[in-house]
């Protein structure tokens, strides 16, 4: 049983365990809470602390009295986290800070309930289909596009956090496409871009003469948007005095013209995105609470291109091929040095590296004079010789035959060896192994 308030709250955690098998029982207060317990059969409640009227910390020994022993999993706001661990110590089995991680909460649930867990079934996930674009091998990326997934169907305000250059609009456009919503448009802005004296205007239109140059009406994002999304990013960068009008907004579903007394209702879902650590702007008053718990239902963050190495490979080769518009491989040396780079920019970095390498490149082989100049000192090093492969050229053979769908002969043309070097090799990674 989901306990929340919130419409998109129980449908995004409903959906999720749905996935899993569970029957998902929905209640909107305490009360109603109470009263489904008499109907229903119930095995676990994860329950909401802030509710109108009776909270859950006030319901907890309501529960109890009903049923002593069936879990109880409180879902808390960052500054209720003393409340839930005083509840935990008269009742409640355990606590979850919000913004909810979905795989914490899986595993929150799944110990209480004594369920064995199995790392191999993220693996048996169906996502919808992909875009051509968007590429990835590792575990960490693979996690984010199965929480995509089951973040995407809800109408749920959503905040994706992670470093510049690391996809955050791409992102949006996979959650924006994955919804409901695909058949209308997904409208995108940068806060960062917006004048401050003209973002409400921006956000959400102005009447005819509401301000000086305002020549006729302008319905605004929010309206240009409706029935779709609208994915602002860099929304740290939002000024402290718009973040009321846009948190109103949001809880309406209602935006009002500059220069007009007259609400207009909008069918928007909002995308934010940003490379700051909001809680940090919250706690140093540059951003507002309650904007940012509206905004962050669910954390997506995404990882640096450093804390995925295995998508740098698969990710060099679509861009080669994109900018060449051939199939272009990269030699041992090259691989290398791309393995092996910080790459502080993420994938925006990668992308422009290897477009440059493709415009210097004369043939099909990106060499390492081909990559941006401070990559130099990496490419120069010949792969060691130790008898044993290296790290990155086990992680360059697997990669290409996995690009090959396990054909030898492709790969080894890919790799530039014979058939009988790369059988070889495959020998010596089976025997590492």
């Amino acid at each position: 049983m989901i306990v929340d308030d919130e419409p998109s709250q129980r449908k995004l955690i409903g959906g999720f365990f749905a996935a899993f098998g569970f029957t998902i029982v929905e209640a909107e207060s305490a009360e109603g809470m109470l009263d489904l317990l008499d109907q229903h059969s119930t095995d676990m409640i994860l329950l909401d602390v802030r509710l109108p009227k009776m909270s859950g910390i006030e319901a907890l020994p309501k529960i109890r009295e009903r049923l002593p022993t069936v879990p109880v999993v409180l879902i808390t706001a960052y500054a209720d986290v003393r409340q839930a661990v005083a509840a935990v110590k008269s009742g409640a089995d355990d606590y979850l800070s919000k913004p909810i991680d979905l795989e914490e909460l899986k595993i929150a649930v799944y110990d209480a309930l004594a369920i064995p867990t199995s790392h191999d079934a993220e693996d048996e996930v169906v996502l919808p289909e992909l875009p051509a674009n968007f590429i990835y091998r590792s575990r960490a990326m693979r996690q984010l596009v199965q929480t995509v997934s089951v973040v995407a169907p809800s109408d749920a305000p959503i905040l994706i956090q992670g470093p510049s250059g690391t996809g955050k609009e791409l992102i949006a456009q996979l959650i924006h496409r994955w919804s409901s919503r695909a058949s209308h448009p997904i409208v995108t802005t940068n806060c960062a871009g917006l004048s401050a004296t003209l973002i409400e205007s921006e956000l959400f239109g102005h009447v005819k003469g509401a301000f000086t140059g305002a020549s006729e009406d302008r319905k605004g994002l929010f309206r240009t948007a409706s029935g779709g999304s609208l994915f602002l990013d860099e929304i740290g960068e939002m000024p402290l005095e718009m973040q009321p009008k846009l948190l109103r907004a949001l809880e309406t579903n209602q935006v009002t013209p500059v220069g007009s007394d007259r609400h207009v209702d909008v069918d928007t879902r909002l995308i934010a995105a940003t490379n700051r650590n909001l809680m940090d702007e919250v706690k140093g008053g540059r951003f507002r609470e309650d904007l940012f718990y509206r905004l962050n239902v669910v954390e997506l963050i995404i990882p640096s291109l450093a804390e995925r190495r295995e998508d740098i490979i698969p990710l060099a080769r679509h861009f080669a091929n994109q900018f060449a518009n051939q199939q272009v491989r990269m030699s041992p040396q090259a691989s290398q040095a791309i393995l092996t780079h910080s790459w502080t920019g993420n994938v925006r970095e990668l992308r422009n590296a290897i477009q440059r390498a493709c415009l210097l490149c004369q043939g099909d082989v990106i060499l390492p004079e081909h990559l941006p100049a401070n990559m130099a000192s990496d490419a120069t090093a010949e792969l060691a010789d130790t008898g044993r492969l290296s790290q990155v050229e086990r992680a360059t053979i697997l990669s290409t035959l996995e690009e090959c769908d396990g054909n030898r002969t492709q790969a080894a043309k890919k790799l530039g060896i014979s058939r009988r070097a790369l059988i070889y090799k495959l020998h010596d990674i089976d025997t590492e192994t």
